[in-house]
């Protein structure tokens, strides 16, 4: 039987668990005292720990030594994706997550109709993330940036913009060995034609994902797919 997996803040040899992932363990798994359960901290390391002591609304665990988890991509995918109406963007970092992204950068863009995001909405994206991580098996929890404008980005060393109208396809793509893989998509409507030349003046090349126009939700997630198989694996 799988292991549940529970975030916590380091990892100590004894861990004291309040809060949303102790709710979780206690009234959704229905832990006991004895019961193994694997701890990860989100930064990398994961460690196998037993429940001793289930009390109130409080589990305290026993953990033994931790060790680095060895399912990362060995390239570092930074998901720039502009702000989205709704609640589209928690799908994307849903599934983003799960498909190794290890940062996301949100933008503010010329066509984004949301201008800013709260810091509630904020706080429920890196909670998805904990999850996404959780549930998919990673020890290292993406990051989810706080919102900037496009014009504040720093040049990249390798990095593809999805742009429907650019002869490059995807699969035609020379990519790194090593190092950081940005990505970046637009809202609905897509970056502008100036949008694309800033991006391409700081690194971002831009790549056709098809012949097809893909919703701005659906873009991000066919970039980080193609990361993950054809070379972050």
């Amino acid at each position: 039987m799988r292991k549940p997996r529970v975030f916590v803040p380091e990892l100590a040899p004894e861990i004291r668990l309040a809060g949303q992932e102790a709710h979780h363990l206690i009234h959704v798994l229905r832990v006991e005292p004895g019961r193994e359960v694997l701890a990860f901290d989100g930064s990398g390391l994961e460690a196998a720990a037993r429940v001793v002591k289930v009390e109130g609304g409080a589990v305290v665990l026993a953990v033994a030594s931790p060790e680095p988890a060895l399912r990362e991509p060995p390239v570092a995918v930074v998901l720039h994706i502009a702000l989205l109406k709704g609640d589209k963007l928690a799908g994307v970092v849903r599934a983003g997550s799960e498909l190794g992204v290890s940062r996301f950068v949100l933008l503010v863009t010329e066509r984004s109709v949301p201008r800013e995001m709260g810091r509630t909405k904020l706080e429920r994206l890196r909670r998805i993330a904990v999850e996404a991580a959780k549930q998919s098996g990673r020890a290292r929890v993406p990051e989810v940036a706080e919102p900037l404008a496009l014009a504040e980005l720093s040049p990249v060393e390798f990095g593809l913009v999805a742009h429907p109208y650019t002869p490059t396809t995807i699969n035609a793509i020379n990519w790194p060995e090593s190092g950081a893989v940005a990505l970046a998509s637009g809202p609905e409507g897509g970056f502008t034609e100036a949008e694309v030349e800033h991006l391409t003046g700081l690194g971002f090349a831009p790549v056709c994902l098809g012949p097809r126009i893909l919703r701005a939700e659906t873009a991000p997630l066919v970039l980080a797919a193609a990361a993950a198989a054809l070379r972050c694996l």
